[in-house]
């Protein structure tokens, strides 16, 4: 039987690259796709799309019902930190499977500053990092953190690297909060500042089911998407992204999903950076979600994560014997208004010719 999926946020990047790697991986599924905004819902390739209201809106789970029970879907895959948090409250309403985490624990992804402090109570590696109650404090908060070419400062929740910069002293640290105070009415206390890690930056993507690892992937970001005037010097939005082969990462990884859940399920997405000593510490974890450039996950090594996900989701078996499924020199590259190529490092002398003279 054809397996029927609906994906909210229908044209958005997330929602049409994991709609790439669903499709990839078994071309039979039939993708719904719905959104609230039609101009960004018309540029989707859904087989069928709806308007619906924002999901704020009282009417969103009256619409939301009728979709799944028009086009009898079999499995509702969330495709933002949004959309997770609101699908995760309203799963005894929704009349088709889900594959989340528990509520509690997407919760607790979702604050980056709470995330940290109970990973560190759990021995998991994590930059230092403190909360701003208040600007008056900053300085005091400098002299705690290690000595570096600055602090990290962002806020607590969020993705992208929105509202983050490094910031040299506590001067810059207060004019950079007092910025987004007056412009976005975001208040001091939404900030935290962070120890800065220099070192090699990781995303590992990895599934689970009751508390059993199923399968994981690791990438390394060499390069960030980033508008001219975004002042953050990186992103969890890769430019340029690699696949390898990182032991260390997974098992940070693994340790930290099995220290928040013994009995974790569904998709979790961590990002790491090495610190000066070169271990990989655990900067946020996305709980419920696949990352925006899942592409390189779901494309490359043996295992598709995308169709793996819906075929755990729906009961079924996925025969995976070994769990992380590493490979190396796959690349990923992103650019504006262009699709995710994905190339493994032989392919980029192909019919190219080189003129350097």
């Amino acid at each position: 039987m054809r397996k029927r999926l609906l994906l909210p946020g229908a044209g958005t990047g997330a929602s049409v690259n994991l709609l790439r790697s669903l499709r990839t991986g078994d071309p039979a599924l039939f993708v719904v796709g719905c959104h609230h905004d039609r101009f960004v819902l018309k540029t989707s390739s859904a087989d069928k799309r709806y308007l619906t209201p924002r999901s704020s809106h009282p009417w969103f789970t009256t619409a939301l019902r009728r979709i799944i029970e028009r086009e009898a879907i079999d499995l509702l895959i969330p495709v933002s930190d949004a959309d997770v948090q609101v699908f995760s409250r309203l799963q005894r309403k929704i009349p088709c499977r889900l594959f989340l985490p528990r509520r509690p624990v997407i919760e607790l992804c979702q604050d980056k500053y709470a995330l940290s402090v109970r990973l560190h109570s759990r021995g998991i590696p994590v930059p230092l990092t403190y909360p701003v109650s208040d600007m008056a404090q900053i300085p005091q908060l400098f002299r705690r953190l290690p000595a570096g070419p600055g602090v990290w400062c962002r806020m607590r929740t969020g993705f992208g690297a929105v509202g983050a910069s490094l910031v040299k002293d506590p001067k810059e640290a207060r004019n950079w909060i007092k910025e987004w105070e007056a412009r976005q009415g975001v208040p001091a206390t939404t900030f935290v500042l962070s120890e800065y890690l220099p070192g090699r930056d990781f995303a590992c993507q990895s599934l689970w089911k009751d508390g059993r690892l199923v399968l994981v992937k690791t990438s390394e970001r060499l390069s960030y998407y980033l508008p001219t005037n975004l002042p953050s010097v990186v992103s969890s939005v890769a430019r340029l992204a690699k696949t390898v082969v990182a032991p260390e990462v997974v098992q940070v990884c693994t340790d930290a999903i099995r220290a928040l859940d013994k009995k974790a399920t569904g998709i979790f997405s961590a990002d790491l950076k090495e610190n000066a000593a070169g271990v990989p510490c655990i900067t946020e974890i996305n709980a419920g979600r696949f990352s925006s450039g899942t592409n390189l996950h779901d494309l490359t090594g043996k295992h598709n994560m995308a169709v793996t996900y819906v075929r755990l989701a729906l009961g079924e078996s996925v025969g995976i014997r070994e769990e992380y499924d590493g490979t190396e020199d796959y690349y990923m590259l992103r650019g504006f208004d262009t699709s995710p190529e994905v190339f493994h490092a032989e392919e980029f002398f192909e019919g190219v010719e080189e003129l350097w003279s």
